[in-house]
């Protein structure tokens, strides 16, 4: 396992992705279709995207502009992982994003934290 994106939920989009962009030397790309009704940004180091911005029009934890949504975690083995949630009781719900090979699903810890398993592998016909 291995981290693979942090997802920072923020009222001001437009700074915040030109704050990461400058501070760290980032690239902005093009998110998956299946993505984009919801706004926001991808920014990549390399060839991965670390960070997704998501814009948000509440106002967060004692009402800070921005906060950090979820967690995504890389993952080998999409179906056995699947089984191991329905096994555990564990409710989740996927997301295919078939134009870059992943999957991924979406679950939250006891307490409340979401996050995301994504594992590299086509979503079935």
């Amino acid at each position: 396992m291995q981290l693979d994106h942090i997802t920072i939920r923020t009222r001001n989009l437009v700074a915040t992705r030109d704050f990461f962009l400058s501070v760290f030397d980032l690239e902005e790309r093009n998110r998956p279709r299946t993505i984009q009704r919801i706004p926001g940004h991808w920014l990549y180091a390399d060839d991965q995207p670390i960070i997704h911005l998501i814009g948000s029009h509440g106002h967060g934890i004692d009402g800070a502009a921005e906060a950090f949504d979820h967690v995504g975690l890389r993952l080998k083995g999409y179906t056995t992982f699947r089984e191991k949630l329905d096994l555990l009781g564990i409710r989740y719900s996927p997301m295919d994003l078939p134009e870059i090979n992943e999957r991924r699903l979406f679950f939250r810890t006891p307490c409340g934290p979401l996050l995301e398993a994504v594992f590299s592998e086509p979503s079935p016909d």
